[in-house]
């Protein structure tokens, strides 16, 4: 083969090969870092970037894709030098001045222009999308593209720097550890860094008028000024609780004294999952509570993202608070190789909820388990836990069945095998990708025998199961 041939991209090379959403991410390469300098004017809603990638090639490339979003492109550069781009709908296609070898390490630069707007799908709009007073990024699953050029796939997790530039009485949270923040005049720049490995759609920014709000009070308090902070205590109901985990939030003024009500048992809720799932996973813990409404909470890399609407100072909604804390293992420590594993995400965050119910003097486990039982079991059976449908990835069934499936396993092998398994899961397998057929070695592993007929019931069968009685 001559090697003009052998630098062709193969089949699909323009696509990930994702049994539900073939058409976000790309073959051919594997992204290592992304370096992304954004300069946002809030009310124009203008982004003017650049995005450095580095990425190493898996196979002789004469061209390869990126996902991104309806920007102007300036100019795209492939180890410093000029390379040729067109545009197909949400594909970046670049063709380097100089074929690029398997295995060698190369960087695209992308610079571009334009008004960040969500992507649609088949879950709504999903992106970058602009607050009544500033902008908020939920990226889950699809939304990437909207703010940057990516290989948008979970399996692709990469390192990231995050610098942002807009007006200084915004505050600006980006998922990573603040490492520097520049005032200049009327605009401040804040540099972010992300260590762990992380996909593309756990990445995120918010942008508001946000009080800076400690949720931890450390030797030199100020959440900005100390990124790095390795330990703090916990102020909480009048005591307090040593954790190793720095932990703060951005709240709406309006909304602090509702906001410490509500959110006054997190230090407990971090200690509690951190008992169970071992070390918290990241370097720190943001939560955000947005001025506008939302549907649902958002989880990113390290950062949970609250409605206006979650907040009513009656703790109504602390479920959500210790299911969205949960994603931090499941879902970004450990991410689904593909997404017909979201279970693995959703699930576990779900039997989360019900685990600190018990700890926390609400409802045993058990107890959630059988009325969410009986409501699933009036659903109908045409749905299944390891392959739900790409149509269905987000649908209740896939949150509930997969928390009543943890606790008919926890029920089936006991709480001695059960709780060091679950342990064992998210250490195991940190900052990497996973899959059902893992998750069902490693159970039978702990069990110590064959759980076939247990996993073939709760994973592959579209009726729902009984529930087991507890061991």
């Amino acid at each position: 083969m001559n090697s003009k041939a052998s630098a062709q991209p193969s089949p699909g090379a323009d696509t990930s090969g994702d049994s539900y959403l073939p058409l976000h991410g790309n073959g051919g390469y594997r992204v290592r870092h992304y370096d992304l300098e954004l300069d946002y004017k809030i009310g124009p809603n203008r982004l003017s970037a650049s995005a450095t990638i580095t990425a190493e090639a898996t196979q002789a490339l004469s061209r390869f894709t990126l996902d991104f979003g309806e920007f102007r492109i300036n100019r795209v550069l492939v180890n410093g030098k000029p390379a040729k781009y067109t545009r197909r709908g949400y594909k970046l296609q670049v063709k380097p001045a100089k074929s690029l070898p398997a295995g060698s390490e190369f960087v695209a630069e992308v610079f571009y222009v334009g008004n960040p707007r969500p992507i649609a799908g088949l879950w709504g709009d999903i992106g970058w999308d602009e607050l009544t007073d500033g902008s908020i990024v939920a990226s889950q699953p699809v939304g990437a593209p909207s703010w940057f050029p990516c290989n948008d796939h979970p399996a692709d997790k990469a390192t990231y720097r995050v610098a942002l530039t807009t007006s200084s009485p915004y505050l600006v949270a980006i998922t990573g550890n603040l490492v520097s923040r520049y005032e200049r005049a009327s605009t401040t720049k804040w540099v972010f860094e992300r260590p762990e490995p992380t996909p593309t759609y756990l990445m995120s920014v918010q942008i508001g008028r946000y009080d800076d709000v400690e949720l931890v009070s450390g030797p030199q308090p100020g959440w900005f000024s100390h990124p790095e902070a390795a330990a703090y205590r916990l102020n909480l109901d009048g005591g307090s609780v040593v954790t190793s985990v720095p932990q703060r939030a951005a709240v709406p003024p309006r909304l602090r004294r509702a906001f410490s009500r509500d959110f006054g048992r997190q230090g407990r809720i971090m200690d509690s999952l951190q008992r169970l799932f071992g070390p918290y996973p990241f370097g720190e813990y943001v939560i955000v509570v947005t001025d506008d409404d939302l549907d649902d909470p958002i989880e990113a890399q390290g950062m949970s993202i609250f409605g206006a609407n979650h907040v009513d100072g009656r703790r109504t909604h602390e479920r959500l608070v210790v299911h969205e804390l949960a994603h931090q293992w499941f879902g970004n420590s450990l991410t689904v190789a593909d997404w017909r594993h979201i279970w693995l995400n959703e699930g576990f965050a779900t039997y989360a909820e019900w685990l600190w119910s018990e700890e926390s003097g609400g409802q045993s486990a058990h107890a959630w388990a059988k009325t969410w039982h009986a409501r699933m079991k009036a659903k109908p059976a045409d749905l299944r836990l390891s392959d739900p449908g790409v149509a269905r990835m987000f649908d209740e069934r896939v949150y509930k069945r997969g928390g009543l499936l943890l606790h008919a396993l926890r029920s089936t092998v006991g709480d001695e095998v059960f709780f060091p398994l679950v342990k064992a899961w998210a250490m195991e397998n940190r900052h990497g990708l996973v899959t059902t057929t893992a998750f069902v070695a490693l159970a039978e592993r702990f069990a110590g025998r064959s759980l076939a007929g247990f996993f073939d019931a709760w994973l592959d069968a579209p009726a729902l199961p009984p529930l087991p009685a507890l061991s």
